[in-house]
């Protein structure tokens, strides 16, 4: 990447950070996006402080070029929040594509995105890897959660039936106690 594109990106950095947070926060019902926009704090909303966190820390690392495998733990814990939420698998992970737009606008206001046309193209290429580790991120996030589910149907059904037989075992037996009394 152009080391100009760069600079242009570290200065609208801020802008970019706020678009996309936003953009974020427009998937969730409006009630649930007004908690998150005023809960940056790690304590009282930790699902807001991460998803910042996150972006703040994935627009560094596509800014700088740090390889995909260091950005994923900041991928992986956003994304671990909307797999156990309700969200479809594309949902989940297109906020990650809304970045190119936000990205080609911010340039747009100032004419730069026709000067930096060759390094923009790079930059989006960048993008669309994130967004495809960001989906698998989401496919085994969502994996373990349907495999926790049948475990738990399953220790749920075989303590159905342990407590089945201990009842049947117990019917079983009274009337043979019974009838023994009474002969």
């Amino acid at each position: 990447m152009e080391m100009k594109l760069k600079d242009v990106l570290r200065e609208k950095k801020p802008a970019i950070l706020k678009r996309w947070f936003d953009v974020i926060l427009e998937t969730y019902p409006a009630e649930t996006a007004d908690f998150l926009k005023g809960q940056k704090d790690r304590f009282t909303g930790p699902v807001g402080y991460t998803i910042y966190e996150g972006i703040d820390a994935l627009i560094d690392g596509l800014i700088e070029e740090m390889p995909l495998e260091k950005a994923s733990p900041f991928l992986d814990s956003i994304i671990r929040i909307r797999a156990v939420q309700d969200f479809s698998p594309s949902q989940a992970v297109a906020f990650i594509f809304q970045l190119k737009r936000i990205i080609r606008e911010e340039l747009m206001d100032e004419a730069h995105g026709t000067l930096y046309a060759g390094a923009l193209s790079a930059f989006e290429s960048k993008i669309d890897a994130l967004a495809l580790v960001s989906f698998d991120i989401y496919m085994k996030c969502r994996e373990k959660i349907y495999e926790l589910k049948a475990n738990e149907a399953r220790n749920m059904t075989f303590r159905l039936l342990q407590r089945a037989n201990q009842l049947y075992g117990i019917q079983e037996q009274g009337p043979n106690v019974e009838t023994t009394n009474l002969k």
